[in-house]
């Protein structure tokens, strides 16, 4: 990995990521699709209002934890993915 000098200037652009897109990107089409879809159900169930705000807080709550033993920590992690997915189209 190369390291930067100082008296050198940076040359190139930086490229920002969203991880959340980029974890949704890395699911399979069938997988994406019922995650999407669980987080349609979801939103309808406790953000029925569907607004923005609502549903990244619902997700901000599953990508930290707050889950129950049903639900195991990646597909928590990949749902919020959705919730912010589906917030970002709102």
């Amino acid at each position: 990995m190369a390291h930067h000098e100082p008296d050198r200037p940076v040359t190139g652009a930086c490229e920002i990521v969203d991880f959340d897109d980029a974890l949704l990107a890395a699911c399979a089409p069938a997988v994406r699709a019922d995650l999407l879809l669980e987080a349609g159900l979801l939103a309808g169930a406790f953000a029925p209002g569907g607004g923005k705000a609502d549903l990244q807080r619902m997700a901000v709550l599953l990508s930290t934890g707050a889950r129950d033993g049903e639900i195991g920590r990646a597909h928590a992690r990949r749902l919020a993915a959705a919730l912010k997915s589906l917030a970002k189209a709102t």
